[in-house]
């Protein structure tokens, strides 16, 4: 986690997000990069591309900067490498461009989810980029004074697929000497006996070296209500799941539950790509 992109639209959001942030570089020795994208119409992408002088749109620029540098200012960031980019592009596109150029560890997003007809047509930028991003994306939803991971559950169907990204999830849970809860949920559509999931995730867990770690077989209506109704019952600080970045029709009707989490969830959700 040494470089960490942190999008913002100058929300309270995102500014929840730039603290937290800001605590995981001082304890990684990190660097931030503060990205805003400028969402302007076509035809004036188009003339900055063209090398046309627009007023409209380096008025835009220049009060984006004026932000940035604000935001730098700011307390929480003292001591900390701190680079700031303002891009026309769409926010999505845009974020996942900047994210592989500068080889970044971690993105970190404030979210206040989405809901209803807008979660199932347009989804926020946060579910986009949960889908897509190569790189863990750490989603925030409320202010943390101070982020500190006690208690981090990951939930999964402990499959072969999901061996690679878990290694990120137990990076994660190390460097922040954190409890790592293993969670299996039961659902009645796809239900496994207790010594039938214990033997899935034992052996799952058997080729990783994890400091402290748990396993729990959680029975609920879904999954996602499982993962969210099991980390209210143990106050975890962190949920944590893989992702298959699913698209297109495959992704509207399967849907994903890492995405749902990330709309509904109130703790701090991370995603690992499969």
């Amino acid at each position: 986690m040494k470089k960490i992109l942190i999008p913002t639209d100058f929300s309270q959001h995102a500014e929840y997000a730039l603290k937290v942030a800001a605590q995981i570089a001082k304890k990684n020795n990190g660097e931030i990069i503060l990205l805003h994208m400028l969402e302007l119409p076509n035809q004036a992408g188009d003339a900055v591309s063209a090398g046309h002088s627009i007023p409209e749109v380096m008025f835009f620029k220049n009060a984006a900067m004026n932000k940035l540098e604000e935001l730098m200012d700011e307390e929480y960031l003292d001591d900390l490498k701190v680079s700031e980019i303002v891009q026309f592009e769409m926010a999505f596109d845009g974020i996942m461009e900047i994210s592989k150029k500068n080889q970044v560890d971690l993105i970190v997003m404030g979210s206040h989810g989405a809901s209803g007809f807008k979660e199932m047509f347009i989804g926020s930028n946060a579910e986009k980029v949960v889908r897509s991003s190569e790189v863990p994306v750490l989603i925030i939803k409320k202010e943390l004074a101070e982020f500190t991971i006690n208690k981090f559950v990951f939930a999964s169907d402990f499959s072969d697929e999901a061996k690679k990204p878990f290694q990120k999830a137990v990076d994660f849970a190390n460097k922040f000497d954190a409890e790592l809860h293993l969670l299996m949920v039961n659902t009645p559509n796809s239900f496994k006996s207790t010594s039938v999931a214990e033997e899935i995730m034992n052996n799952f867990v058997s080729g990783f070296t994890i400091k402290k770690h748990f396993t729990h077989i959680y029975n609920d209506a879904n999954v996602e209500k499982g993962i969210l109704n099991f980390a209210k019952s143990i106050d975890a600080d962190l949920i944590g799941m893989c992702t298959h970045g699913r698209k297109g029709l495959s992704h509207f009707f399967n849907g994903s539950i890492s995405e749902d989490l990330v709309n509904h969830a109130l703790r701090p959700v991370v995603t690992f790509k499969i």
